[in-house]
Parts: C-alpha cells; sequence; structure tokens
C-alpha cells in the first residue's frame, strides 16, 4: 500500500475517533470540600451538616429527621444510552436532639429495578382516524357575524 493511501485512510478515520472518545455527566449533589459520609454522629448537627454539605438532594417524605445527598456519574459513548459508572446515595438520619444519629451510604450496587404497571386510563370519547384529525377542522370555524354583536358590551359581542 502507497503512503498516500494510508495517509488518506488516516485522515478519513481520525474525525471518528472523537465520537469514540466516552463523555462525563455528572448528575446530582457534587462535593466542594466536605464529603456527605465525613459527617460524625452524635458531634455534627442539622445546622453543621448544612453548612458543611449545602442543602441535601431530598428530604424524607413523612419527618424531617433523614436528608440524602444523592449523585452519579454517567459515561456515553456517541449516540449510544449511557451507562451510570459511579452513583452515591449517602442519608443522614438525626435524632430528637437534632444531633446526627448515623450515616448511611450506598451505591449502585445496592439499588433495586421497580417495574412500573403498564396500564393506562382510558379516555371517554371518540377516537379519530387519521383523515378526521386532519379535516376534522374545516367548516368549523365560526366566523362573527353582525348579527351576534350586542350594543353597549365593551367587548364588542
Amino acid at each position: 500500500m502507497s503512503r498516500r493511501a494510508i495517509l488518506a485512510i488516516g485522515l478519513l478515520t481520525l474525525p471518528l475517533t472523537a465520537c469514540l472518545t466516552p463523555t462525563r455527566d455528572y448528575h446530582g449533589y457534587v462535593a466542594d470540600e466536605a464529603q456527605p459520609r465525613d459527617m460524625t454522629p452524635d458531634v455534627d448537627t442539622r445546622s453543621t451538616v448544612l453548612a458543611k454539605l449545602g442543602s441535601p438532594s431530598t428530604k424524607s417524605v413523612f419527618d424531617d429527621k433523614t436528608w440524602v445527598y444523592m449523585s452519579d456519574v454517567q459515561s456515553r459513548i456517541a449516540f449510544f444510552k449511557p451507562k451510570i459508572t459511579n452513583r452515591s446515595v449517602t442519608a443522614i438520619r438525626f435524632g430528637d436532639d437534632d444531633k446526627v444519629d448515623e450515616v448511611l451510604e450506598y451505591s449502585a450496587d445496592d439499588g433495586e429495578v421497580v417495574n412500573y404497571a403498564a396500564r393506562e386510563t382510558p379516555t371517554r370519547g371518540r377516537e379519530l382516524g387519521l383523515w378526521e384529525q386532519i379535516f376534522g377542522t374545516v367548516g368549523g370555524v365560526r366566523l362573527p357575524n353582525s348579527d351576534e354583536r350586542t350594543p353597549g358590551n365593551p367587548t364588542g359581542r
């Protein structure tokens, strides 16, 4: 193979290498200085956790005693579906005295797949076909007549 052919093939395949480079997306809580797992039980309080970590990603639904800090890193190659390369969920539970009781850490391995119900709620009314959807409003537009206007009405109707 000649040098020109090798050079041409190399120049043609060079732009394709950019598609094979994975891109990373960071979602959720990104720690600046302190990590959620560094909170010390019976030492840190609600106010010190808020000062060190900032607002939580979410709070517990039924009471305000658990704060959750969530983050994940997704990697995507070209147009393929992104894959989660790292997931971190840290739950901080507070006691009645507003001190940290425990710090729980979860990873992607601790997650469970939840199956959603595929049921659909039927809607009332008739289903329109393609031609009814396209031409259904033809002739249905009402044009204002001089008969419909009411004298003295500020809207003109």
